[in-house]
């Protein structure tokens, strides 16, 4: 049975180009890069050359860029680094935040008393940044903001520029998740005064527990792992040079081939819509992921019925797809995001699914998604139907 991926937004599948640099490392470059001696210098030369290579793509200097494990981790430094030594007293976040972000906010609240506020999402997913301009005028506490540049879920994204001249006119910091639009979308950090923002390299088909964090230099951020002086002292700990080094060549092609891939996506995208929307009548899609001002990886769809088992089966017929993020897929229940944006009858009587793409996807894959859904969805239907006559 041909197995198809299509759920791109957990984890994308590992470039031949990025496996091969890794196994090269590994064989040739194993020294500690903390060290003195040349095995460990050439092992330091490859993380700066990923770091300097990563700085200037987004117009900062390499010393904002501290390598990590992953997204999650990089939020939770930034987060509660904020808390802990620039004395933030409020964050301002949104319901539609990844895990990472929302339960470290939470924790913030409990451990530190740290008062939130969350900005109320419209009925396509978006957030009106005049409601965040009063919340960030109706108070003088330290004030951090932390809002996602493109939702994991329903694809949205948000205008970090214009949020991020709110901050700094505010003065108030900004942090962003940027997971998912980090090396899909250009990005220029030297015209976007955002003070935070994290990336994970397995999200454009480079190594999973490796990542960064990018930290604007005059923050005054402090890190969380101590006992060493690497990374600029904001993280103890041996690097993971091997990792570093497969996200530095998975950067390296994103930045060389962006336009070609999303090009390339697009297109398939907007015939996975189409074809969709001719197979399975009463289809919706979810925020605005369907429209061209979303991410382009991304599309989330509402079955016009209710199968809590539908990912299941569609892994029995050879499609790897996603009910929700990769945080919450084995929850019983929607996700925040979700139940932000949806009634509550849509919530009870349909059923969503994220379809999210790689330059990997192909016409025939979204032909053998349709053609599953189209099997799966049939009993539903029939009984629909015989409902309505009864």
């Amino acid at each position: 049975m041909e197995r198809i991926y299509l759920d791109n937004a957990a984890t994308t599948p590992l470039d031949e180009e990025v496996i091969d640099c890794m196994v090269n490392v590994l064989k040739f470059n194993y020294g500690n890069p903390s060290s003195t001696h040349s095995l460990g210098q050439e092992a330091k030369t490859i993380l700066e050359e990923v770091r300097r290579k990563i700085a200037n793509s987004l117009k900062v200097t390499p010393g904002e860029i501290i390598f990590t494990s992953c997204g999650t981790e990089s939020n939770n430094m930034i987060i509660k680094s904020a808390v802990n030594y620039l004395g933030v007293e409020r964050i301002i976040t949104s319901p539609l935040e990844h895990k990472c972000v929302a339960e470290t906010c939470l924790e913030m609240k409990k451990l530190k008393g740290v008062e939130l506020l969350y900005l109320k999402p419209d009925a396509q997913g978006d957030l009106d940044l005049q409601e965040l301009e009063d919340a960030l005028k109706s108070s003088d506490k330290k004030t951090l903001v932390t809002l996602m540049h493109a939702n994991n879920e329903i694809g949205n994204i948000l205008d970090i520029r214009k949020v991020a001249d709110l901050c700094k006119e505010n003065h108030a910091l900004f942090h962003s998740d940027t997971v998912q639009t980090m090396a899909h979308l250009d990005l220029d950090f030297s015209k976007i005064p955002l003070d935070f923002a994290s990336c994970s390299a397995h999200k454009f088909h480079g190594p999973k527990g490796s990542g960064f964090a990018f930290i604007r230099k005059s923050s005054g951020l402090k890190g969380l792992i101590t006992g060493g002086s690497q990374e600029r002292s904001m993280r103890a700990g041996t690097e993971n040079v091997t990792g570093i080094a497969g996200l530095g060549k998975a950067w390296e092609i994103s930045q060389t081939k962006m336009e070609d891939y999303k090009n390339l996506i697009i297109e398939i995208k907007h015939y996975a819509i189409q074809q969709l929307k001719e197979k399975i009548p009463g289809i919706k899609f979810n925020g605005r992921s369907a429209e061209d001002k979303s991410l382009y990886t991304i599309l989330n769809i509402l079955l016009p019925y209710r199968n809590p088992l539908i990912g299941l089966q569609l892994d029995m017929k050879g499609i790897a797809i996603s009910q929700g993020s990769a945080c919450s897929s084995g929850a019983s229940k929607p996700s925040m995001v979700l139940m932000s944006i949806l009634s509550e009858d849509e919530l009870e009587c349909c059923t969503p699914l994220r379809i999210s793409f790689s330059h990997y996807t192909k016409k025939s894959d979204i032909d053998a998604l349709v053609l599953a859904l189209e099997e799966i969805g049939r009993p539903f239907v029939i009984e629909k139907s015989d409902s309505l006559h009864r």
